[in-house]
């Protein structure tokens, strides 16, 4: 046991003994801090400026915003605070914010991409992340609905997730996940906003009010392959494509783009709709891509008095499962099933995933079983540069 002397010991804190460490312990404290949308900290990033340590603890540093009109310079500024102030031996903080020039801007995006502005990452080789395309036959069968709940599941997994909001015509990532920030953009690099730690684009950040989306093919595609290879996403775990209903342009511009997409395809208990999902699972054959699993939702609900209700039928996602396996010859599963339940649609509307702001009601631990699923996944080596070369002699 400790005695009283040796307690207050451990709560000295050690005061550099001059300007010089100080100024080195100054710059150790600011290594900890990341820039918020980046997520690397400001020391390796370059934009530490300058420090300067008087002797008498003061502290006056500059640091520099990627762009001037930076949506978190606030959370900027008081993280460098903050973490300035608890340096020993500081007294007092005098932080400058100054602006990027082009050419920093420039270094910075390609020591982030590599010097590769369009290049996809998800289609090299060596990528160890799991690309995911959720699709369905039809809309209104909750697809977005499943696709930001396993996102928010995954990420509170500790995962680093993104979703991409393929349904260029019907977005709705950015209310079902409550972002309400803008991209930023350093250059022809895009930095994607983030909410319940995921990190999300869309083309509905992009354009004003409720503003409808008239593009043709080509176009799709361009935006596709923007938003793959324009985006700083980081190092990801998991990258979740919410592709539009059907087999149009955009399922096959995700098949040419990052060839190793997985398919999870999502559909209701109605034979009718798992008719016209098969439809979007079979796009695979053509591609050549796997499909992952198929997800059946809105299930039968249990009402207040316990009486299971089949509102919109059953068997509708093993009948999928079931047809797509012959098809493709390969073992494709029904990873779950997700009852009807009204907060489900609710939690969408909020923003607020049901993973989340519900996490042990029915429809939210189905979901998380899919995630499970999901997250005990990992890419195949198949391809993948090992870093070894035989031995001269």
């Amino acid at each position: 046991m400790c005695s009283p002397g040796q307690k207050i010991a451990r709560n000295v804190k050690v005061m550099p003994a001059t300007a010089a460490e100080l100024t080195a312990a100054v710059r150790t404290a600011l290594a900890a801090v990341k820039d918020p949308e980046i997520r690397r900290p400001i020391t390796d990033l370059g934009m530490v400026d300058r420090v300067d340590v008087s002797d008498n603890g003061i502290v006056e540093l500059t640091v520099l915003l990627t762009i001037a009109a930076c949506p978190l310079r606030d959370k900027l500024t008081e993280d460098v605070t903050s973490a300035v102030r608890a340096v020993p031996g500081v007294s007092e903080v005098r932080l400058t914010l100054g602006v990027m020039t082009d050419a920093q801007r420039t270094a910075l995006r390609d020591g982030l991409k590599g010097g590769a502005t369009k290049d996809i990452p998800f289609a090299r080789a060596e990528s160890r992340t799991r690309v995911y395309a959720i699709a369905s036959g039809k809309g209104g069968v909750g697809k977005s609905t499943v696709t930001v709940n396993l996102a928010a599941a995954l990420a509170a997994k500790g995962l680093a997730v993104g979703v991409l909001d393929a349904d260029v015509y019907g977005f709705s990532i950015p209310r079902m996940l409550g972002v309400t920030g803008r991209p930023t953009r350093i250059g022809e690099m895009i930095l994607p906003p983030e909410a319940h730690g995921v990190k999300v684009i869309s083309v509905g950040m992009f354009v004003d009010g409720n503003t409808p989306v008239v593009w043709r093919g080509p176009m799709l595609h361009r935006a596709l392959q923007q938003f793959l290879a324009d985006v700083f996403w980081g190092d990801l775990d998991v990258l979740l494509l919410d592709l539009p209903p059907g087999t149009g342009d955009i399922a096959i511009s995700t098949a040419q783009l990052i060839p190793t997409t997985e398919i999870l395809v999502v559909t209701t208990p109605q034979v009718a709709a798992a008719e016209v999902a098969e439809r979007a699972g079979s796009i695979a054959l053509q591609t050549r891509q796997r499909i992952a699993g198929v997800v059946e939702n809105m299930t039968a609900m249990t009402l207040p008095d316990g009486t299971v209700l089949d509102l919109f039928g059953s068997g509708g996602g093993q009948v999928v499962a079931d047809s797509l396996g012959r098809v493709t010859g390969t073992t494709v599963p029904l990873m779950g099933q997700i009852p009807l339940q009204v907060s489900l649609r609710a939690a969408g509307d909020a923003g607020v995933p049901l993973v989340i702001s519900d996490p042990t009601s029915p429809a939210a631990v189905a979901l998380q079983r899919v995630a499970d699923d999901l997250a005990a996944r990992q890419r195949p080596l198949v391809g993948v540069s090992l870093g070894i070369a035989p031995a001269r002699r």
